[in-house]
């Protein structure tokens, strides 16, 4: 056997091209109308619509992804006398927070 004489196993193929003349008439086996039926389709994947929905304006911060102000049983202690009503608006005035979540640890530190 010679080298000019090898054949491949599994010639090769190119896929059939699609709405370019010959038998297949009308939508051409494409179906009807829409995205996928005109010519050099490409769908966008949806990891990109959420990147662009993204705002490119620099310090922006999402409110959701904010962490809760820890605020020690200790601290507490001291802000407000025995006996008094604590809330988290209270807390909030006298910490002179703005807003935001509260979360009040009991370990010291």
């Amino acid at each position: 056997m010679q080298l000019h004489q090898i054949k491949r196993q599994h010639p090769y193929k190119k896929p059939k091209l699609v709405g370019r003349g010959g038998k297949r008439g009308k939508t051409s086996g494409r179906g009807t109308k829409g995205q996928k039926a005109r010519a050099g389709h490409k769908i966008r994947p949806a990891v990109r619509d959420v990147i662009k929905r993204l705002p490119k304006k620099r310090g922006y911060r999402f409110t959701s992804v904010r962490r809760p102000v820890l605020v020690s049983s200790e601290k507490l202690a001291t802000i407000f006398k025995e006996g008094e009503q604590v809330t988290f608006a209270e807390i909030r005035k006298r910490l002179g927070l703005k807003g935001g979540k509260i979360k009040i640890s009991h370990k010291s530190k």
